[in-house]
C-alpha cells in the first residue's frame, strides 16, 4: 500500500487539479491488515466491545469478511460511542470511540486522503499532519511576529468546530480531487453513522466525532477550502499591509498590520464561517493590539498590553535585554492550573494503591512530559514554578498515607538527592533570530 500512496501523492503533487477515480479498490485485505497493526492495542472499545486482541484471533476471516461486505456495499459503520473527558474550563468534551472494525476502514481512508491532500495543504497549517508539531506552529508565529510589520492580532475560536461541519460541504470539498464515488460513499457513511450514548442512538446530521481516526484529516481538508485558501487567495492580495496566519487544527492566529484591515478581515471571517455552516464564539473572538508599539501605546492609556493564547502558551509583549521587543511566552494560566489538579488528583489517588517506589517513576515521566511540552522559550520561570508546586504536593500526599508522617522536610529532600525528579528544561528554542 505504501508504494501506491507514494504514486498517488506524487501525481497529485504534479498536477494540483487532478481528480482520482477507483481508490477504494486499495482498501483490500492486505492493506487492511496493515491498517490493523497501526492501531494502537489498548485503546478502549466502541459500541461492539470487540477488543484488538479478540479481532486478531480470526484477523484473516474477519478481514476477508469485512472486504467482502464493502465490495457489496453492505458493510454500515456501526455507532460511534460517545464519552465525556473533563476540560480546564470544568466543562466536558464529548469524544467519539468507534468500533475496532470500523477504526480499520477509518485508518485505510485516512492514509488516502493523506497521500493526495497532503501536498495540497498550507505551509502555515500544523495539526494533524505527518512531521508537523505544535512547537513548530509555535516557532511559526514567532517568526511571523518578529520578522514582519505586525501590529495587531486576530484570536479566532471557532465555536464547536468538530460538532458543526457541514457534511453537503465536506462532500463538495472532497469532490475537489476525488472522483470515486465509492470511497466518498463511504466517508459519508461514517459521518452519519450516528452515536451512541448511555445506550440511547442519536443521530448525526452535521460534524465529525472528535477521537475517530478520520476525523482529524477531514478537518484539514475542510479548514483547507473554508479558511487557508480564502486567506491565501483572497485576503493576502487585496490587503494593503502584511496579513500572515498560523493554524494548527480549528485553532489559528491571523496576525495584520493595520488596525482598519484586522477589522474587516475579522467581519469578512463572520460571514465566510457561516457560509459553510460555522461560527465565531464571540466570548473568545477579538482583536488585540501587538508587537513592537503595542506596550508603548498601552502605557499612554494606562493600561497593560493585552496578551492571547495559542497551543496552551499565553504570548505577551517582552523585551530583550537592549529593549528591544521579543514574543514573551508563559504557561497559560488555565492550563497550569489544570495541569495542578490532575496531578494533584493523580497523587490523591495513588499514594496508599502502591510502594512510594513505584509510583515515583511515573511522577518523573509526568513531570518530564510536562517540560518537553511546555519548555518553550522564555517560559522556564512557569514550569520551574510547575515543578516546585508538584514537589509540595507529592510531600503532602506522601505524609497522608497514615496517621503517622513519612517525611519532613529535610528526609524528603535527601530521598529526592537519591531518587532525583527531572529538572525543569527548556526543550524547545525558539529564540533563533538575530533580533534576540
Amino acid at each position: 500500500m505504501e508504494t501506491k500512496l507514494n504514486l498517488i501523492s506524487k501525481i497529485a503533487e504534479q498536477d494540483q487539479k487532478c481528480q482520482f477515480s477507483n481508490l477504494v479498490h486499495l482498501l483490500n485485505e492486505a492493506n487492511l491488515r496493515e491498517c490493523f497493526y497501526k492501531l494502537e492495542k489498548d485503546k478502549a472499545s466502541g459500541v461492539d466491545e470487540v477488543t484488538f486482541s479478540e479481532y486478531e484471533e480470526n484477523l484473516t476471516d474477519n478481514l476477508a469478511d469485512l472486504v467482502r461486505r464493502m465490495k457489496k456495499f453492505s458493510y454500515h459503520p456501526q455507532p460511534v460511542l460517545r464519552v465525556y473527558v473533563p476540560k480546564s474550563n470544568n466543562k466536558l468534551r464529548p469524544l467519539g470511540i468507534p468500533a475496532l472494525e470500523d477504526k480499520i476502514v477509518q485508518m485505510g481512508i485516512a492514509r488516502i486522503l493523506e497521500a493526495i491532500y497532503e501536498n495540497d495543504f498550507m505551509d502555515f497549517s500544523y495539526g494533524f499532519r505527518p512531521g508537523r508539531s505544535c512547537h513548530q506552529a509555535l516557532n511559526s508565529l514567532d517568526k511571523m511576529i518578529m520578522e514582519n510589520p505586525v501590529n495587531h492580532v486576530i484570536d479566532a475560536d471557532i465555536k464547536g468546530f468538530f460538532d458543526n461541519v457541514d457534511h453537503d460541504w465536506m462532500v463538495h470539498c472532497l469532490e475537489q480531487r476525488i472522483s470515486d464515488k465509492a470511497l466518498i460513499r463511504y466517508i459519508v457513511r461514517f459521518l452519519k453513522s450516528g452515536i451512541m450514548e448511555e445506550g440511547k442512538w442519536f443521530d448525526s446530521d452535521q460534524g465529525t466525532p472528535q477521537g475517530g481516526i478520520i476525523s482529524p484529516i477531514l478537518a484539514n481538508i475542510y479548514l483547507h477550502y473554508v479558511l487557508d485558501l480564502w486567506i491565501e487567495e483572497c485576503v493576502r492580495p487585496r490587503s494593503r499591509g502584511y496579513v500572515g496566519i498560523t493554524r494548527y487544527a480549528d485553532d489559528f492566529i491571523i496576525c495584520v498590520q493595520y488596525k482598519e484591515e484586522a477589522n474587516q478581515i475579522l467581519s469578512s471571517l463572520h460571514n465566510r464561517l457561516s457560509k459553510f455552516g460555522l461560527t465565531l464564539s464571540s466570548e473568545k473572538t477579538r482583536i488585540i493590539e501587538y508587537g513592537p508599539y503595542a506596550k508603548v501605546n498601552a502605557k499612554r492609556r494606562g493600561k497593560r498590553p493585552e496578551s492571547f493564547s495559542f497551543l496552551g502558551i499565553t504570548h505577551f509583549c517582552d523585551k530583550t535585554r537592549k529593549g528591544r521587543f521579543k514574543v514573551g511566552r508563559r504557561t497559560e494560566n488555565k492550563k497550569l492550573r489544570a495541569k495542578l489538579v490532575e496531578i494533584n488528583q493523580w497523587l490523591k489517588s495513588i499514594r496508599n494503591k502502591v510502594p512510594l517506589r513505584e509510583w515515583w517513576p511515573t511522577l518523573c515521566s509526568k513531570l518530564r512530559g510536562h517540560f518537553q511540552y511546555y519548555g518553550v522559550s522564555g517560559n522556564f520561570d512557569r514550569i520551574k514554578q510547575y515543578r516546585y508546586q508538584v514537589i509540595k504536593l507529592a510531600y503532602k500526599w506522601i505524609n497522608r498515607r497514615s496517621q503517622k508522617k513519612s517525611f519532613n522536610w529535610r528526609t524528603f529532600n535527601e530521598y529526592m538527592k537519591r531518587f532525583p525528579l527531572p529538572k525543569a528544561k527548556i526543550y524547545h528554542n525558539l529564540y533563533t533570530l538575530q533580533s534576540y
